[in-house]
């Protein structure tokens, strides 16, 4: 079944593969990295923060590195940005815990992605539901969502 993220791909003309696996919310995004046999470094997250000026950011990292707060703030010229709450996910982003993606969000928040994604050809991050990936030429992610590239990562 097609996923907004798939839809918006397509409408724009950009080829990607898409993995499946049995959902699970329970894995980690090592263990997709495992099930897809890629280097977790190529395998990105996404999260969503709000500052304190009550705008909401999103940011990219490698499923093997945890999001530095203090850069992560300092990239989208903040004070400091903290992670949303999983019940409020939804709400503000359309997607669940496990399934949020940097494509398709219900509203065209700021991404930024480590900067440690210059190193990949390809990346994958979620596809907009609970398992399922895309894997994209990072050049075509670029192009299609515009990120801040930084170094956000601990």
């Amino acid at each position: 079944m097609k996923t907004n993220v798939m839809r918006i791909l397509d409408a724009n003309k950009i080829s990607y593969e898409v993995f499946e696996y049995e959902p699970n919310q329970k894995l980690t995004g090592n263990d997709i990295a495992s099930i897809l046999n890629e280097n977790p470094k190529a395998c990105f997250k996404t999260l969503i923060t709000e500052a304190k000026s009550k705008e909401y950011y999103a940011f990219m990292v490698p499923v093997n590195e945890e999001l530095d707060l203090k850069k992560a703030a300092k990239a989208v010229n903040e004070k400091n940005v903290a992670m949303i709450p999983f019940k409020d996910l939804l709400k503000v982003t359309g997607y669940i815990h496990g399934g949020c993606s940097p494509i398709g969000l219900k509203k065209p928040y700021k991404v930024t992605i480590d900067e440690s994604c210059l190193n990949n050809e390809y990346i994958y991050f979620s596809a907009g539901k609970v398992g399922a990936q895309v894997k994209l030429k990072l050049e075509d992610f670029l192009k299609i969502v515009n990120p801040n590239i930084e170094s956000i990562t601990n």
